[in-house]
């Protein structure tokens, strides 16, 4: 659970955001911030797709503390926060037009500030 498994969650959300021949970005996070009233309904489904995800990767990351693969003291709610912001905004700006080699140094700086082992 140390670095590497920051760097299968962001280089996913790089890889999938930016796969040739798909579109861009995300529905999970586009179709959410342009559905507007008559989509309340689809936004409230992906909103719970997306807090399902942010409790996925916070229960996962809890265990990679109590395990000792993360260091003690790591917040594992603010971590699952942190990546799933990451990986949103990575969505946001593929859909924009950013290319993958921009979005993985994105991915890359983000990484750096991953809790030391």
């Amino acid at each position: 659970m140390r670095l590497e498994a920051g760097r299968l969650l962001l280089d996913g959300a790089v890889e999938m955001t930016t796969r040739p021949g798909s579109p861009a970005g995300c529905l999970g996070i586009q179709g959410a911030l342009a559905a507007g009233d008559s989509g309340r309904t689809a936004c409230d489904v992906l909103t719970a797709w997306r807090n399902e995800g942010h409790s996925r990767i916070h229960d996962r990351f809890q265990r990679a503390v109590d395990e000792g693969d993360l260091p003690p003291g790591t917040d594992p709610g603010l971590l699952a926060r942190y990546v799933m912001t990451v990986a949103n905004g990575i969505a946001v700006q593929a859909a924009g037009g950013t290319g993958r080699d921009d979005l993985q140094k994105v991915a890359d700086t983000a990484l750096r500030n991953w809790p030391p082992a």
